[in-house]
């Protein structure tokens, strides 16, 4: 009896440690029958332009993947396309001008620039005033009264009355011509139809080489000429980690680019951003790294905008400019 009992307890003792090892044991992950989940797509409208660059090379590349995002280059034909598409929700982002974001949020928050696309510095222009190489024009102070081509109520124009008040012109000294379309305002340059025009990099590059002047440049006032990479706020919003990812693909792509700018030439011809007669001799300039706008630049853009009737008040800074997202 006694031995039984002896038995009884020590089988007791034998599963109680057995059942205090099991429960400190770590528990096991369960296993996952779920699929992984996808990577977000964006959708990004870009314009034939220098500033498509980096996305370009970020899907050459496959920086995209690399960085936990999918992203869908939306090839758009004009600025007011490209808007329309955000505004739509039908792209999620945009190489655009912090102008074009302030239209955009002036009754409601819709975009947010999250990073500069370019920018210019003393050494590196982004857009210039040339004149027509018949037209007589050497100077900026041969400009007084002449009808200059400009796309109205963006940069372009922006940047045009700046330069040419940073020379002494008063309002009335200054002359603008709608001429939206960029290669419509290097044809008519090229024909002396205009006699002065403002355009940016690489049309600058093909006019020169066709007989253009280059008169005035925002290389004098780099403080005031950028373009930027902007974002829709519901996107933003929703998919932080995505537009993150987008950013720093970005990042790599620039800085690619900035140490071999030769090795992506065939790209800017291929993708029709530099026409065939200038490849191999467009250099392609240094491209910004991470940063936003200041909101000094903001304000001076702002309050010209206030100024042209563009916008009826001031916007503040912090509504539409986003640095939280950069690497």
């Amino acid at each position: 009896m006694h031995t039984r009992v002896r038995f009884f307890h020590s089988a007791l003792l034998a599963i109680s440690l057995i059942l205090l090892l099991a429960a400190c044991q770590p528990a096991s992950a369960p296993t996952s029958t779920s699929a992984p989940v996808e990577p977000v797509t964006l959708r990004f409208s870009v314009l034939p332009i220098l500033e498509a660059l980096p996305m370009y090379v970020a899907q050459k590349e496959n920086l995209y993947e690399k960085h936990g995002v999918k992203v869908e280059l939306v090839p758009v034909a004009s600025a007011p396309e490209r808007d329309q598409l955000i505004a739509a929700g039908q792209t999620d982002g945009m190489i655009n001008e912090a102008l074009s974001t302030a239209c955009l949020d002036k009754d409601k928050v819709q975009a947010q620039v999250v990073r500069f696309a370019r920018a210019a510095t003393a050494e590196e222009p982004l857009f210039s005033i040339l004149a027509a190489g018949n037209s007589g024009i050497e100077s900026p102070e041969d400009l007084k009264g002449v009808e200059i081509g400009i796309s109205e109520a963006t940069i372009i124009e922006y940047l045009t009355d700046r330069l040419l008040q940073s020379e002494g012109f008063t309002a009335d000294e200054i002359k603008k011509i709608a001429v939206p379309k960029i290669p419509d305002r290097l044809n008519l340059l090229g024909t002396g139809e205009l006699k002065a025009a403002t355009l940016p990099e690489p049309p600058v590059s093909l006019a020169l080489l066709q007989g253009a002047k280059l008169i005035l440049d925002d290389s004098k006032l780099p403080e005031l000429s950028y373009s930027t990479i902007t974002f829709r706020k519901d996107a933003i919003d929703q998919n932080p980690q995505a537009v993150s990812g987008f950013l720093a693909a970005i990042e790599e792509a620039v800085g690619l680019i900035n140490a071999d700018p030769t090795k992506y030439g065939d790209l800017l011809v291929e993708q029709k951003v530099v026409p065939p007669m200038l490849a191999g001799k467009f250099e392609v300039p240094p491209f910004v790294t991470a940063g936003v706008p200041s909101e000094a630049q903001w304000k001076d853009m702002i309050s010209w905008a206030v100024e042209k009737g563009l916008l009826e008040k001031e916007l503040p800074y912090a509504d539409s400019v986003n640095a939280s997202l950069l690497p």
